[in-house]
């Protein structure tokens, strides 16, 4: 497969979403089942919980670039960072719901960040972007 002419298959991303996964989903279970909510397994939480969220969004975001391509299309660096973007974005919600601050305008507010945030960095892709 020619990487800049079309966005990476499923199969490519499958390994590194399936250690990240697997990662992530053990380390939350152990975590929740062994642990207190100290400080350092509370962080901890938070770093499987990215893991956990970027490796099983890692393949449907690789399926929806491969099933709506775009030009040009979307690299396997696309691919990783926009998975990244969801779990950072899930986690930040489960961090504000901890605390009890997290409301249904703040979800719609940091969505919309984020995918102005990614839609520029996609912006400035097309724009460097040679056929």
């Amino acid at each position: 497969m020619d990487n800049h002419r079309s966005s990476p298959q499923v199969k490519e991303v499958a390994p590194a979403a399936l250690v990240l996964a697997l990662i992530g989903w053990v380390g939350l279970y152990w975590l929740t089942d062994s642990t207190l909510p100290t400080l350092i397994p509370r962080w901890l939480f938070f770093f499987c919980f990215v893991l956990a969220i970027c490796g099983t969004s890692l393949p449907f975001v690789a399926y929806f670039h491969r099933r709506f391509p775009s030009q040009p299309p979307a690299s396997l660096h696309t691919v990783v960072r926009q998975s990244l973007w969801i779990s950072v974005y899930l986690t930040a919600l489960l961090w504000m719901q901890i605390a009890r601050i997290l409301t249904s305008t703040i979800i719609i507010l940091v969505g919309v960040g984020i995918i102005a945030i990614e839609w520029l960095l996609r912006f400035r892709e097309r724009s460097q972007w040679k056929p």
